[in-house]
């Protein structure tokens, strides 16, 4: 897309908006509208609030919730509208100011002061009116969402009779008659409705539903897949976005055909009117149903891609796509026929007895479902083992695994015990998880693609931006990479509200939770209740908010400081910072969750200090320091630094210590205090050049001029020697008879300082044993001269001594 053209859409859309702004900001609601909407909100607030003292089902409860939804929001929007007239007429009022003590105000005056007194106090009734109601509506909401999950964890912890016990098949046995007879009734209704609309005429509009059905399902689902693989082909930037698009069309066609086939279909039953009263609920779930299997069967087979490994997104095999595709096909039908069973039943009537053997056989079928897929997978991955040239498989994939195994099992014992409806759940949820984990992966992926190859500094919006804006190509970078972050977030939570969806198990992760709460109850602590159940949700929460730090990082890691300008060591300080402050929100969080207040943390953090203080000081000082050290940079990885007689390069900076990787490739740890508090050389701090120096000594009749340019001719044929700043040669002194020389040069960097120093001097020593220049020290002599009086005394001696012997002859 040029400029020109991306120029035009942008003035389009703020001319669209901009139109469509004008008349949204000149209608203003009238005091008298907003006080009807006030009145019907509490109308609908009252009615959900009597339909809520009888029992309700599930489908009468979610339209309530709606309801009530509907009428928490027209009451704030009310409440906030009405408070802003009220701020006007308050105003009004302090324009007019207090009246003054002693005079009368005019009667014009004190006419329209009256009136907004009286504006006032209806403005303020109406206010709080519309608060309240909002804070009913909200406990309204709340008593829903309770009711929701009691029935949930009613129906996941019914018991019943074991399959394998004789009570279970005698219930069955004994309302089979009472069940095959409902059954033939609902059937010979729809016999009877059919054949009595389609006597004397042929139901053409039931024949047109069949022939769509056929057409869109069949040539017209592929003819679709091949038309959107085509338009990407031709006008999709680059082969990432076209692979993840092509995956998500996949889905989106597989999807709604067989939605607008069933739909079809039905419809055409009913303008042929061949549908029963009684069908109605049924022929529904068929449309549920079958839109569900093209959901499964879509998601399943765009993730693998079996026949078009050249499309496939995620980084499976073909021996591996080839061998799972089988069993999506099969939960695609399963789930088709599990959802059939159910809207039949509750068509029919079914009795207690039959709802459960066929939850019973579901389960069965799930659970055999799930352990072939399980026992395929693990062949797959000692076949990889065994084979060298194998495609490998992911650390994760193993943990995957044994969790799937751990439900099945689980989910096998539940069943032979009794417990149906927690054994049906436990297997569902694992086939509804790879459903909707195959479309949210495929879908962050497609999110991905799209934002980092839309704003990439050299795409065609990229350019745009820079050139129109001046943004810098890695703005543009890191913009991509934080949208795509952002959306795929939005995408993850929202993939995580809808697992349990299914299943009327509340409203979202929190109800989870807070259901995790009531499994036990326990004594309390300091206002605080401790218990199983609370102590295992502060762990299930600190170990999904550290996995979420986890991620984080290595999304920050991986993706969003690369497409930053900062170095390896700011980085690395980002990186440490996000990773410290995330493990604090995450223990707050896990805190909160065990119903610790901020307050409470302040406090107990206070009673630590003094521990801090005496016993942890230490640990405090490194900390410290290492926070410094992160925020000064007085080093930074890669420096090359010498602590003490250790010498070595800066490989890791934590808020603790720091590591330095010596000549002989040991790892130094050093505290952060000694960094900050003692001396330190950093080689490379202010320049990253290195200095080589080679003192030697010639002969005093040597020629020096001579003896440097031989010198510099060294330094400049070596290639570690950089020309610029310029080696130099100096005469340090003349002593014993010699000239000492003080040489020095400039390498690209302190390490390659030893190899270049050892080369010029190899140079050198040719050169001068070639010229004759002799580098080694001065023959010297040495003489023994004794003292006169010592050679006195050693000569009287020496005569003794020859006296005594001639005395003894």
């Amino acid at each position: 897309m040029s400029a020109i053209l991306i120029a035009r859409w942008l003035r389009a859309w703020l001319l669209a908006l901009l139109l469509l702004a004008a008349p949204a900001a000149a209608q203003t609601a009238s005091v008298a509208a907003l006080t009807a909407q006030l009145a019907q909100a509490e109308r609908d607030v009252l009615a959900v609030d009597r339909a809520l003292d009888a029992r309700v089902d599930e489908e009468k409860r979610q339209l309530l919730r709606s309801r009530a939804l509907a009428a928490q929001d027209a009451a704030i929007d009310a409440a906030g509208q009405l408070q802003e007239r009220l701020t006007l007429v308050d105003a009004k009022v302090a324009q007019l100011g207090t009246p003054a003590a002693g005079t009368s105000e005019a009667p014009d005056i004190r006419a329209q002061r009256a009136d907004l007194a009286r504006q006032h106090a209806a403005l303020d009734s109406a206010v709080k009116r519309g608060r309240l109601l909002g804070v009913t509506a909200q406990q309204l909401i709340d008593e829903i969402a309770q009711g929701q999950a009691a029935q949930f964890g009613e129906r996941l912890w019914a018991h019943s009779p074991s399959p394998l016990s004789p009570t279970f098949w005698r219930a069955v046995l004994l309302s089979a008659p009472r069940d095959l007879r409902r059954v033939s009734t609902f059937v010979t209704s729809g016999i009877v409705q059919a054949r009595a609309q389609s006597r004397g005429s042929v139901p053409w509009q039931a024949l047109l539903g069949v022939i769509v059905f056929v057409a869109v399902l069949g040539p017209g689902r592929l003819a679709l897949w091949r038309v959107g693989q085509r338009l990407l082909i031709e006008g999709a930037p680059g082969h990432r976005v076209r692979r993840s698009g092509y995956a998500i069309w996949r889905i989106t066609v597989g999807t709604l055909t067989p939605l607008l086939a069933s739909f079809s279909l039905v419809q055409g039953l009913r303008w042929a009117r061949l549908e029963a009263a009684s069908w109605s609920p049924m022929l529904d779930g068929l449309i549920a149903a079958t839109t569900f299997a093209g959901l499964t069967a879509s998601a399943s087979g765009a993730l693998l891609m079996r026949s078009q490994p050249s499309w496939r997104v995620a980084s499976i095999g073909d021996a591996t796509a080839t061998r799972l595709r089988p069993f999506s096909l099969i939960l695609a039908g399963l789930s088709f026929a599990t959802i059939t069973v159910d809207v039949f039943n509750r068509a029919v009537n079914a009795s207690v007895a039959a709802r459960v053997a066929s939850q019973v056989a579901e389960a069965s079928l799930h659970l055999l479902l799930l352990a072939a897929t399980l026992l395929a997978v693990g062949r797959l991955r000692a076949e990889q083992a065994s084979d060298a040239t194998g495609e490998t498989t992911r650390a994760g994939l193993g943990a995957v695994t044994l969790l799937a195994w751990l439900v099945a099992v689980a989910a096998a014992l539940a069943l032979l015990v009794g417990y149906v409806g927690l054994s049906l759940f436990l297997v569902q949820l694992v086939a509804w998880g790879t459903v909707l984990g195959s479309a949210t992966y495929l879908l962050m992926a497609a999110i991905d693609d799209v934002s980092t190859s839309l704003f990439r500094r050299s795409s065609a919006t990229g350019r745009t931006l820079v050139r129109a804006l001046g943004l810098r190509g890695s703005s543009i970078d890191q913009f991509g990479v934080l949208l795509s972050g952002c959306l795929r977030v939005v995408v993850a939570l929202t993939a995580l509200g809808l697992l349990l969806s299914p299943f009327g198990a509340g409203n979202g992760v929190s109800a989870l939770f807070g259901r995790l709460g009531t499994l036990s109850q326990g004594v309390e602590v300091g206002g605080v209740p401790v218990s199983p159940g609370t102590i295992v949700r502060g762990l299930v929460v600190l170990l999904v908010g550290l996995a979420l730090v986890r991620a984080f990082r290595g999304w920050l890691e991986g993706r969003y400081l690369p497409a930053t300008d900062l170095d390896v060591s700011g980085r690395n300080s980002v990186s440490l910072v996000a990773r410290y402050v995330g493990v604090a929100l995450a223990v707050i969080w896990s805190l909160a969750s065990l119903g610790i207040g901020v307050e409470r943390i302040a406090l107990l953090l206070s009673a630590l200090s003094v521990g801090i203080g005496f016993g942890l000081q230490a640990i405090t000082s490194n900390f410290v320091s290492g926070l410094i050290l992160l925020a000064e940079r007085p080093i930074k990885i890669g420096d090359l630094v010498r602590v003490g007689t250790d010498e070595g390069d800066v490989k890791r900076i934590s808020v603790r210590s720091t590591e330095i990787e010596l000549a002989d490739h040991s790892t130094l740890i050093v505290p952060n205090s000694e960094l900050i508090t003692k001396t330190v050389l950093n080689k490379t701090l202010a320049s990253p050049l290195g200095r080589i120096q080679i003192q030697f000594a010639v002969p005093l009749g040597s020629d020096a001029v001579r003896v440097r340019a031989m010198v510099l001719e060294s330094f400049a044929a070596e290639p570690a020697v950089l020309a610029d700043p310029a080696p130099s040669a100096f005469v340090d002194s003349i002593a014993d008879g010699r000239i000492l020389f003080n040489c020095f040069a400039h390498v690209e960097t302190p390490r390659a300082a030893y190899g270049a120093r050892s080369a010029v001097f190899m140079a050198l020593l040719a050169r001068f044993r070639d010229e004759g220049i002799d580098i080694g020290t001065v023959p010297q002599r040495l003489e023994m001269v004794a003292a006169p009086m010592r050679q006195e005394a050693a000569d009287r001696r020496d005569g003794d001594a020859a006296e005594k012997g001639d005395a003894r002859d």
